[in-house]
């Protein structure tokens, strides 16, 4: 099974923060098959003030297997997760996540990630997550 890592997990990496998310990523970069996304490639590379640490990061996340990750499918799929959460009382704060989620859901792809989001995915809809 593919892990796709959360931008959660590569802002803390790039940023040089010790988590046991980011100790994880460095010991599987290399050794598991790790993929990533457009929209966490955006997230990530969002983030960079300086151009030379935005090209490092740009570089090492276009040399992973790249997943185009909302369509109409996805996007459809994921307004009815949240709707299906927020009826249990559960509000997912940021759409992004309820994408990324429902995207890993639905391609069999377990979830490396340090955001609490997440969480109400795993316990309710079956998002698998890797955990350090």
């Amino acid at each position: 099974m593919s892990l796709l890592v959360d931008s959660s997990v590569w802002i803390d990496y790039f940023n040089g923060v010790i988590t046991p998310q980011t100790d994880l990523l460095d010991e599987l970069l290399g050794s598991e098959f790790i993929v990533t996304g457009d929209l966490i490639l955006a997230e990530v590379l969002q983030g960079f003030h300086r151009d030379t640490d935005y090209g490092q990061a740009r570089n090492a996340l276009l040399q992973l297997p790249m997943l185009n990750m909302v369509g109409t499918a996805i996007a459809d799929q994921s307004a009815a997760n949240y709707r299906h959460l927020r009826k249990r009382s559960l509000t997912i704060r940021k759409t992004i996540d309820c994408l990324i989620a429902t995207f890993c859901i639905e391609n069999d792809l377990t979830l490396l990630h340090s955001d609490r989001d997440f969480n109400p995915f795993e316990e309710n809809l079956g998002l698998q997550v890797r955990r350090p």
